[in-house]
């Protein structure tokens, strides 16, 4: 059994069943976790779903090496690129973040151990039995979202980060009767 949203599209069982909840802990996943969650503000996550894999096209993998090089033309290009969600304040913030990135990992401090580094390296396991009991935000939501934003990051705000929490797996917010809550 899934957890009921799995349901609502069909594209949504395979993300749920394959990567949902799964713990992230490469750097460059998590830029892009993180910058999809973002693009994701305003809008349904089965758009963003929907345009995962041209967004990863033109955003060259989210290697934060490569989009921290981007530039104005690279904006442009992006911009009238209909393929993708094309808002200049996300593109930017994408660009934007690959450098906060890279910047960070100058300092010695990976992405990764940031935002893991919270929980001691381990996911926290919720117990949840409906849809209804899955908050928007937490404290720790709260925390991440300030602890990002201190470093420079955007798009982060605690609803973001709750979403980004969940999906790379910082929370398991699998309800307990879905196959996949043992399991992550």
């Amino acid at each position: 059994m899934r957890c009921p949203w799995a349901e609502a599209h069909p594209e949504y069982g395979p993300y749920h069943d394959h990567e949902w909840g799964m713990p992230v802990y490469d750097s460059r996943a998590l830029y892009e976790k993180l910058v999809l969650d973002g693009f994701q503000a305003g809008l349904s996550w089965i758009t963003v779903l929907r345009k995962r894999a041209a967004l990863r096209e033109a955003f060259q993998g989210f290697d934060p090496e490569i989009v921290a090089r981007f530039d104005e033309a690279d904006v442009e290009r992006l911009m009238n690129d209909a393929r993708i969600i094309r808002s200049r304040t996300k593109i930017n913030s994408a660009i934007h973040n690959a450098r906060v990135t890279l910047k960070l990992r100058d300092q010695g401090i990976e992405l990764s151990d940031l935002i893991w580094a919270l929980q001691d390296y381990k996911p926290q396991v919720n117990h949840y039995t409906e849809n209804t009991q899955i908050p928007a935000q937490t404290d720790a939501s709260v925390a991440l979202s300030n602890l990002l934003k201190s470093k420079g990051y955007k798009f982060c705000g605690p609803t973001i980060v709750y979403a980004f929490m969940q999906a790379v797996g910082l929370v398991n917010d699998h309800l307990i009767s879905c196959d996949r809550h043992q399991t992550v």
